[in-house]
């Protein structure tokens, strides 16, 4: 598994190893790692904004990168994947413009080990398939993944690797702005962790309605999936920033893993890369 360590004694211009630029484009925030040997050096946040050009991408990587200690002509490769597509082009665009290289995209030819099991394999997100692969490269099938950021995603994997399908949801926050904004009484609150669950205010009541509900949401889930699958044996892993605060709150046994769509690039990577 990719190990997350503080930024290393090492003077970052004086590493030989190669260095991997992941990149993930999500709904809300675009995910940017750089992965050395395997390991997770640096892992930083830029909103997503589909206004943004190629330029002004690169741009802000390039200083995002700068600011931990590493510089461009230092990265080996790249690896994007991308579920907004008006912004995946900037990008990767963006990228190459800063880097000089054409990075490796998460899609459809892409080799994942996963035997994907859906109607139209071509529709499956990116960041499924790479949280799927990620889980897979430290434990064994059956597996049910959680993902937890602007949607709630909730995936199984059968034995032998395959990719049977879930669930898609509003995530917290999506679920929380749409309550704060077509309720006129109701406020924009933080997803801090509620109290109890009878609460006696409206902020305290949104909170624990928005916060247990979704730890409900994804407890009745799971169960109903056990019950189609027939077996509770399947290992629970959840990642997404939401997590950590939700799932606490379930009454499943579930394992937080927060760097999950890292560790399946830089794998999704490893299995692609060229040969020399």
């Amino acid at each position: 598994m990719l190990l997350r360590k503080p930024a290393p004694c090492t003077r970052l211009d004086e590493r030989n190893l190669p260095m991997l630029l992941a990149i993930d484009i999500g709904n809300t925030n675009i995910t940017i790692g750089c992965i050395e040997n395997g390991q997770i050096l640096c892992e930083a946040r830029i909103a997503t904004d589909a206004t943004r050009t190629s330029d002004q991408y690169g741009v802000e990587i390039k200083t995002m990168l700068e600011a931990y200690g590493f510089h461009t002509d230092k990265i080996d490769d790249c690896i994007i994947s991308s579920v907004v597509p008006p912004v995946f082009n900037a990008v990767r665009t963006g990228v190459f413009k800063v880097i000089g290289k054409a990075p490796m995209v998460v899609g459809p030819g892409i080799k994942t080990g996963l035997d994907i099991r859906i109607d139209n394999p071509a529709q499956v997100g990116s960041d499924r398939i790479v949280i799927a692969v990620a889980a897979l490269k430290t434990r064994k099938a059956p597996l049910i993944l959680i993902d937890m950021g602007t949607a709630t995603t909730v995936e199984v994997i059968e034995p032998k690797n395959r990719y049977m399908g879930g669930v898609i949801m509003p995530g917290a926050r999506l679920s929380l702005e749409a309550l704060s904004m077509r309720a006129a009484q109701l406020p924009a609150i933080n997803l801090d962790q509620p109290g109890k669950i009878i609460s006696k205010n409206t902020v305290d009541s949104m909170r624990s309605g928005i916060m247990y509900g979704n730890a409900a949401m994804i407890d009745g889930v799971i169960d109903r999936m056990q019950e189609e699958l027939g077996h509770t044996d399947s290992a629970i892993i959840a990642t997404g920033g939401v997590a950590p605060f939700v799932i606490p709150l379930c009454r499943h046994k579930i394992e937080l893993e927060r760097n999950l769509l890292l560790e399946g690039l830089y794998a999704l990577y490893e299995m692609n890369k060229p040969t020399a």
